[in-house]
């Protein structure tokens, strides 16, 4: 089944002033693109052709590089989009994500201290998670395009931390950007979509 690139959720100027029009020009329409064309490009022929996007990326991992690289950036920004709102972030977790952050992280504070800590400390590029496996949330990092799912993980929260992602807004700042995602972007309402799914 071929890769194709999603609308953006919300219109080009909504993320203002914590991610820019420019941003999303260069990151969803060239970036993300280049992952879908590329993506479908190496897919041809590879055998994994109709499967569906987590397969390919779970099925490629350690063994078509170039196939992995693309499909899991694909699989990444997918979710990315969706993570982020206008009006978002901030403390008001919806009561059962609130309950797992508080059982499983240690609550809303230590979770954006450690999730921060993560994001920095990714060296290059790379991604920072929330994700759950066996019915408990943990936090990591990943280089590259690496994601929970080759880790036998769901991911419900996720941001991207190559230097594409925030370089026009925040120059080399990586962590004012892990802040301003917290505090002022992540859509609660998806994380707890896909926390009810995943457990």
């Amino acid at each position: 089944m071929a890769f194709e690139l999603p609308p953006l959720p919300y219109d080009y100027e909504a993320l203002a002033p914590f991610m820019s029009k420019e941003t999303l020009e260069y990151h969803h329409d060239k970036h993300h693109q280049a992952y879908v064309t590329n993506g479908n490009n190496l897919l041809k022929d590879s055998g994994l052709e109709g499967k569906s996007l987590e397969d390919v990326v779970k099925e490629s991992y350690g063994k078509n590089a170039g196939l992995f690289n693309n499909a899991a950036q694909h699989y990444n920004h997918v979710l990315f989009w969706n993570w982020l709102k206008k009006d978002g972030g901030g403390k008001s977790l919806p009561g059962k994500l609130q309950t797992a952050f508080d059982a499983d992280l240690g609550g809303y504070d230590k979770f954006k201290a450690d999730f921060i800590a993560a994001g920095t400390t990714q060296f290059g590029s790379g991604w920072a998670w929330v994700a759950v496996k066996d019915g408990k949330l943990s936090i990591s990092k990943t280089p590259n395009g690496e994601n929970p799912l080759i880790h036998g993980a769901t991911p419900i929260l996720g941001v991207d931390v190559w230097e594409h992602s925030y370089y026009i807004d925040y120059r080399n700042a990586r962590p004012k950007y892990l802040e301003a995602f917290v505090d002022s972007l992540i859509n609660w309402d998806y994380v707890l979509e896909l926390y009810e799914k995943a457990v």
